[in-house]
Parts: structure tokens; C-alpha cells; sequence
């Protein structure tokens, strides 16, 4: 069975760090890109960040720019999202999602997605 699975949220203090993991099981993610999404309460999934399979990345929002990094290991068959300096509107859902080869911001696009992990960020 082909999955993602992402790592816990959390809670997290506005100005604070927290990494999320993206891990695949049931296929390889080398000839994949991933694209970290989210969606907050009444708005529309959206593209947060991506890495293609060469190691590309590309930041759809610009409000993390200088703030989210994206990684990939592929030995570990592992996506990383570390975001720092969160923000009460960086409050979402997050989602890890695959798709061959290249990077693209639109949600139709993935094939594979993970189910969702919650991070608040609040005081």
C-alpha cells in the first residue's frame, strides 16, 4: 500500500521552530517531487513548498519566504518541512503530497497525499 505519512504538529509559540517529516512507505520517493501544502479553517488548500526529485525547490507562498525550508533524504525516504519564526496565520493543516518528477502548485496535480497533520500556532 502506498502512503505518506507525516509527523505530528503541535502547538507551537509564535516565534518558534517546528519540523515536520514526510515519510513514505510502499514505493521509493527518488523519482518523485513533494510539495508540502496547507489549509487553514474556511480557506482553500494552498502550496506551501516543493522539492523535485533533483533536489529543486520552489516556494509557492510567499509568506513563508526566509522562514520554511524544504529538504529531501532520500536514504531515508523522508521529506522535511522546518519552519521557523511561525506566525498565528501560519495555523493549518499541513499535508505532504507526491507527484512524479516535477514540482507544481496545484492540488489536482499529486497523486499521493499524506493525511494531514495540525500545527497551531498560538500563545
Amino acid at each position: 500500500q502506498l502512503q505518506l505519512v507525516e509527523s505530528r504538529g503541535g502547538l507551537v509559540q509564535p516565534g518558534g521552530s517546528l519540523r515536520l517529516s514526510c515519510v513514505a512507505s510502499g514505493f521509493t520517493l527518488d523519482y518523485f517531487a513533494i510539495g508540502w501544502f496547507r489549509q487553514a479553517p474556511g480557506k482553500e488548500r494552498e502550496g506551501v513548498l516543493c522539492i523535485s526529485r533533483t533536489g529543486g525547490k520552489t516556494t509557492y507562498a510567499d509568506s513563508v519566504k526566509g522562514r520554511f525550508t524544504i529538504s529531501r533524504d532520500n536514504a531515508e525516504n523522508a521529506i522535511y518541512l522546518q519552519m521557523n519564526g511561525l506566525k498565528p496565520e501560519d495555523t493549518a493543516v499541513y499535508y505532504c503530497a507526491a507527484r512524479y518528477y516535477y514540482c507544481s502548485a496545484y492540488v489536482d496535480e499529486y497523486d499521493y497525499w499524506g493525511q494531514g497533520t495540525q500545527v497551531t500556532v498560538s500563545s
